[in-house]
């Protein structure tokens, strides 16, 4: 329902916090006091806001063709608790609460014959939890992950693993997670391919799974005071209900059908980023990834952002990405279907397209605190705007504030 712009929001999202140090040093640790504290103590709270709005003609609930129109405004609140056991081991807990509410003229269209359907607007709630035990002497550390989330047409439960060594040196990190999201999805037909008494009269829908499995492997290098490497290969494996029913596909001969795709998915990214520290005022930041799947999808990614620092407590940071893809062999546009097919999409998501994002980020530390506020210690605000060859364009604009 929400596919493209929760794309654009995590991709988003993910420059936001990328290599976020404006330092290359690795990691220090103060051995200069025996004595840790074991009372519970907040770290940090951050506060993120972010609205996205999009607007496009290939709606894959129609078939391919209409608005795409949508609008989602997006919370998160995390904050961030540690404490110290007796044997110097810290503990940190990370409490994760987000709430996006949206609408959307597209997935409205699932009963063309009513206005407005239960639809055409919803909320999302997803809390997590993740605990993490680490060593503040050598860097290591692990931890565990759990996470839910509920909207309208699904229920998702989630488990996870982190795991993180450092060298000697603290000039090389290995990270390792692995992720299960396990999630029971309403199955909503368009409404004239409905039988039965499914969705009226307070009959229920049919629900089908689709579970998720991904694995990150990390290698971070500190070549040398001004220049970071890192390379993240991240392969994952979904099964079951993979296909969108609620969405239409027209064919060749003006039959219709609701979307249909293998209940098998594998994969595999793999990515390298490198910043090069230009000077204490300006930080070359890029990366670049390499996607591909069974379904026959390939993906280039190329991102280069340039944060530039004003002053001691002010920056900014133009950035820019671009996508290549080769899309699946399943899709093809409005009414070009072959009726032997298989398996079908008009969903121009997984089709060949290319596209851009580009925007720039505001980042306000002062040394008072924002408005003279000491525990408000950070304030960023970034805007982005996306486009692609398909003729959808999209605009998010996010708030992220930080107390300590």
């Amino acid at each position: 329902m929400r596919k493209i712009y929760l794309h654009v929001l995590f991709m988003y999202f993910g420059i936001l916090s990328a290599f976020a140090q404006t330092k290359p040093n690795p990691l220090k640790v103060d051995s200069t006091s025996n004595y840790q504290s074991r009372k519970l103590k907040i770290d940090e709270v951050n506060l993120v806001s972010a609205y996205y709005s999009q607007n496009g003609n290939n709606s894959a609930v129609t078939g391919g063709i209409g608005t795409e129109k949508l609008s989602d405004f997006a919370n998160t609140i995390d904050l961030q608790v540690s404490k110290f056991n007796k044997n110097g081991k810290k503990n940190t807990f990370l409490f994760e609460l987000g709430v996006d509410h949206y609408s959307s003229a597209s997935s409205d269209k699932i009963d063309l014959s009513t206005i407005s359907s239960a639809s055409s607007a919803d909320t999302r709630i997803y809390p997590s939890l993740n605990w993490t035990h680490s060593n503040e002497t050598t860097g290591n550390s692990f931890g565990f992950t759990g996470s839910y989330s509920t909207e309208y047409d699904y229920q998702s439960m989630g488990a996870g693993f982190n795991l993180t060594r450092l060298s000697k040196d603290k000039n090389t990190q290995f990270d390792f997670k692995l992720q299960a999201f396990l999630d029971q999805w309403t199955v909503i037909l368009p409404i004239e391919l409905r039988t039965g008494n499914a969705g009226k009269d307070g009959e229920e829908y049919d629900t089908a799974p689709r579970n998720s499995f991904s694995s990150s492997f990390s290698l971070s290098q500190v070549v040398n005071q001004k220049f970071q490497v890192a390379l993240i290969i991240e392969p994952s494996y979904q099964k079951g209900l993979l296909a969108t029913k609620y969405q239409r596909n027209y064919f060749s001969d003006g039959s219709l059908r609701a979307e249909t795709l293998p209940d098998e998915r594998y994969k595999l990214p793999i990515g390298l980023r490198m910043n090069y520290f230009l000077s204490d005022r300006f930080v070359l930041r890029t990366f670049y990834r390499y996607y591909v799947d069974n379904w026959g999808i390939k993906a280039h990614t190329a991102e280069l952002e340039i944060p530039v620092k004003i002053n001691a407590f002010f920056s900014v940071s133009p950035f820019y990405r671009n996508n290549n893809q080769v899309g699946t062999k399943y899709f093809a546009p409005y009414g070009q279907h072959n009726v032997n097919e298989q398996f079908f999409t008009s969903d121009y998501d997984l089709a060949t397209l290319s596209s851009d994002f580009y925007g720039a980020g505001v980042r306000f530390t002062p040394p008072k605190g924002v408005f003279g506020w000491q525990r408000l210690n950070m304030l960023e605000l970034r805007y982005g705007h996306y486009s692609r060859s398909t003729n959808l364009v999209s605009n998010v604009v996010s708030l992220n504030l930080k107390f300590k």
